[in-house]
Formats: structure tokens, C-alpha cells, sequence
């Protein structure tokens, strides 16, 4: 029901009917203000969102980012702007220079995140696919790319050790057993769980079902997010 003159209109409800677009009373501002709400907050399905998918070395968080990218422009009518960050081309790049111990892990991860923050700003979607072996940065990546005004979700590519393994036609698991790399997430360095993503996919075997779930969990807003805890497992 509408609300009678002078009611209080609450910052949440505010916000609520600028992103639905539903009317808001005449009496609550001048027509100019009205018009500047609806700009600063955007319907859900115009903002930008970061979907970042992590998990442990050849856990497939590349290509999954990749075959998300491409249902995306193929269902995308407005041909938004989609940019994958992945972390092996970041490191040759932003990242240059830095080596792997743990703080020069978590300043790599948070470059990253940072420039996920700064597409989502502008409306952008971006696919991050980065091992960020530790909850403490990935926490930090979802409170900014959170507070640029978009949606975030985490995506946990559950791979067992043993099939990472499996797909390594670098030999970079095998090297880091032998001890000829070091700090190599997951052999002589710690990958920690996400506590709480919003998709967990247990595992890779056909990429075209984790895609739809991918974009299920987007949902009809791209804010939309389970409950945290709430991770919702894919087992096939």
C-alpha cells in the first residue's frame, strides 16, 4: 500500500524502491533529488558483480571462469563488459616481482581484488580465477568488491588433491613432492576452505552443468546470495 504524506521512509526502504524503480511519493523530495537516487542506486540487474571462483592449483577455476564468460555473452542482450582475472596473467603482469611467501601472496591476491573493485564500480562483470589460499584476503576481497556497489560471489572449485594432481601436464605437483618448488599451495603450503561460499562445486567433470549452476546462483538480481553457511554443494 502506499505510504500516507509525511510517513518516515526508511534508508533500506529507500533504497528498495529506487532498485525496484517502484514510484516514489511525490511528497518525499524534490523531482531532481528523486532522479538522482535512481541513478546512484541502480536495479540489481544494471549493477556490476564479481563472481570469484578459488580453489587449489588445476582445480579448474580457469576454465570454468572462461565457459562462464562465454554463457554470458551469449545471454547477455545489453553486451556488458566481461573481463577475466586470472591470476597466472596477473602475476606476469600487476604482479611481477613478487615471489610466494605468504605476504607477498596476499598482496597479489588483494591487487586482484582491488581491480575486481574497480570493474564493479563501473558496472562491470568480472570472473577472478585465483588460488588465494588464505580466508583472511579472500574476506578482504569480498568486503571491497562488496562495497563498490555490486554483487559478489564466491565460488569454492572443490577438486580433490588427487585429480589436481591428475590434470598437472605442467608437473608442478610433482616437483613441489620431489621439493623442487617450494611453497606450493597445497603440498608445502595450506589452501584454507572458504568457510562460507555462496557455490561449492565439488567437482569439474561437466563444465556445462556447474556453468548453469554458476548462473543460477547469480539468480534474477545479481545481488542475490544464500545465508551465510548456507553453501550450496554440488556433488555429481
Amino acid at each position: 500500500p502506499a505510504l500516507p504524506p509525511g510517513s518516515p521512509l526508511s534508508p533500506s526502504l529507500c533504497v528498495r524502491v529506487c532498485q525496484s524503480r517502484e514510484p516514489i511519493p511525490s511528497w518525499f523530495s524534490f523531482p531532481d533529488v528523486v532522479e538522482e537516487l535512481h541513478k546512484f542506486y541502480l536495479p540489481f540487474h544494471e549493477r556490476g558483480f564479481c563472481c570469484y571462483f578459488t580453489g587449489l592449483p588445476c582445480s579448474g577455476k580457469s576454465t570454468l571462469a572462461i565457459a562462464v564468460e562465454a554463457a554470458i555473452r551469449e545471454n547477455d542482450s545489453e553486451r556488458r563488459n566481461v573481463t577475466i582475472l586470472d591470476a597466472d596473467i596477473i602475476r606476469t603482469h600487476l604482479s611481477k616481482g613478487l615471489g610466494f611467501s605468504r605476504e607477498d601472496r596476499s598482496m597479489n591476491v588483494r591487487r586482484i581484488g582491488y581491480v575486481a573493485s574497480e570493474i564493479v564500480k563501473h558496472r562491470g562483470i568480472c570472473l577472478v580465477a585465483n588460488i588465494a589460499p588464505y580466508d583472511e584476503d579472500r574476506q578482504f576481497n569480498r568486503n571491497l568488491i562488496s562495497s563498490a556497489g555490486g554483487g559478489y560471489v564466491e565460488v569454492f572449485v572443490n577438486t580433490p588433491l588427487e585429480l589436481c594432481e591428475q590434470r598437472d601436464v605442467k608437473g608442478l605437483y610433482k616437483k613441489a613432492r620431489q621439493g623442487i618448488i617450494k611453497q606450493f599451495t597445497g603440498i608445502s603450503d595450506p589452501y584454507e576452505p572458504p568457510r562460507s561460499p555462496e557455490l561449492c562445486l565439488e567437482t569439474t567433470e561437466d563444465v556445462s552443468n556447474h556453468v548453469q549452476q554458476v548462473r543460477q546462483e547469480r539468480g534474477p538480481s545479481i545481488l542475490h546470495t544464500h545465508e551465510p553457511g548456507d553453501a550450496l554443494c554440488a556433488r555429481r
